[in-house]
């Protein structure tokens, strides 16, 4: 009888635990499709892709409730930032401002690549955030150094990631945060809408048009135009991203040929045939100089205004 009893609650205990991971199991899905839901006051904002991703935007997700589901899990997000010439003077803002707004509470490993590392900053960091520079090469063509920018991450991401990181975040160094970014915008493969192309018509969107390139995008495809300051995801599918943008941009380089936008251009050719899982809406990168708009509730993350003519070692 006892043993009867034992096994019974035994089965009992076992049905509770599944129903228990099956609740956790639907909540995070929940959580991280909410926003298919979700439209602003307006009914304007568009909160899912063609393909079922979400779109992120204020007000499609609950801010404890996903950070809570990721923080069981214990993730590390790495973050790589490339700051070469004078725009070491951006890391200051960067990295206090993402201190105060980037995956607050999170484990956070920056990996800084600069040509100057006595020029980096001393920032006060948070508990379980780390940052380590990484000296690469000076160079006298800004394209140049946006060109290798993929090679470097994918090579990080071989020796260093794979073995520290769950997830990583590529991101510019001319930019700020000005607000909240946390685990809501995590996922497999992540990308960011542009926020000069947003609500603008596929055809005006620009791509790389010479067939020629192996950016190339036909005028009558592609779905969004995404912003290159942003791309982020698994650590082994943001690796896929930069190896093959790295293996086009050294084909179309054998040919003398340089993409419109360089790594941006190639990042869209990419998510147009391997589609993001998510995409962040305009909140997560806008520009300064940019006002306010109805769809843009809060700015998160913004380009600085900056002369580039004396920022950049040429035109």
């Amino acid at each position: 009888f006892s043993i009867f009893n034992l096994s019974f609650a035994m089965f009992l205990w076992i049905i509770v635990l599944t129903l228990i991971n099956i609740k956790y199991a639907v909540v995070y899905l929940l959580s991280d499709f909410q926003c298919f839901f979700a439209f602003s006051q307006n009914g304007k904002v568009i909160a899912v892709t063609p393909w079922l991703s979400p779109i992120v935007w204020e007000g499609t997700f609950d801010p404890f409730l996903i950070d809570s589901i990721y923080r069981q899990q214990n993730i590390t997000i790495a973050t790589t930032v490339f700051a070469l010439g004078k725009y070491t003077q951006f890391l200051k803002d960067f990295l206090e401002s993402a201190e105060q707004n980037y995956f607050v509470g999170f484990r956070v490993h920056y990996y800084l690549f600069t040509d100057q590392p006595e020029q980096v900053p001393e920032v006060n960091l948070g508990e379980q955030r780390q940052l380590t520079v990484l000296k690469v090469p000076s160079s006298n063509r800004w394209q140049e150094i946006t060109l290798r920018r993929m090679e470097k991450l994918e090579k990080l991401i071989e020796s260093r990631l794979v073995n520290e990181a769950d997830y990583v975040f590529s991101l510019d160094v001319d930019t700020k945060f000005y607000g909240r970014w946390g685990a809501e915008s995590l996922g497999r493969l992540v990308g960011v809408l542009h926020p000069g192309y947003y609500q603008t018509p596929r055809e005006q969107f620009p791509y790389e048009r010479r067939p020629v390139s192996q950016a190339f995008i036909p005028h009558a495809e592609g779905d969004y135009y995404y912003g290159g300051a942003v791309v982020g995801g698994l650590v082994k599918d943001v690796h896929e991203v930069a190896k093959t943008c790295r293996e086009q941009l050294d084909i179309d380089a054998a040919k003398s040929i340089e993409a419109a936008w360089q790594e941006e251009s190639h990042l869209n050719k990419y998510f147009l045939y391997n589609k993001p899982s998510k995409v962040l809406s305009p909140e997560y990168l806008w520009q300064d100089f940019k006002p306010h708009t109805n769809e843009v509730k809060i700015i998160r993350f913004s380009q600085v205004i900056k002369n580039y003519a004396a920022v950049r070692p040429n035109p």
